[in-house]
């Protein structure tokens, strides 16, 4: 995996307590947990996509969004780590239980 961003969101994921795993998954999924055999058995399949952003705005600017249905997370090219970190949680936190399009 060469994805600096993908390498990023997996070591935040690893390092989420349980209950902000289950928001992760409710987030992205629509669902607190994983059906058996995990994500590799997520239908339709687990997909990470970079989130393009424009001028004025830098990718740091934007919270990740999701396509519940489609278990898509587009992700912004986040400058490092511990911002990746707060826009996640702050996108979990804001998207519960929210439907907008994106």
């Amino acid at each position: 995996m060469d994805s600096r961003s993908v390498r990023n969101l997996l070591q935040v994921m690893s390092e989420l307590n349980l209950q902000q795993r289950r928001d992760f998954l409710q987030f992205v999924t629509g669902s607190p947990k994983l059906p058996i055999g995990g994500f590799k058995s997520l239908t339709p399949m687990f997909t990470v996509v970079c989130k393009p952003s424009e001028p004025p705005y830098t990718s740091d600017d934007f919270l990740i969004s999701v396509m519940t249905c489609a278990n898509y997370v587009k992700l912004p090219d986040y400058s490092d780590v511990d911002i990746l970190r707060r826009r996640l949680l702050t996108a979990i936190h804001e998207g519960q239980g929210a439907f907008h399009l994106s």
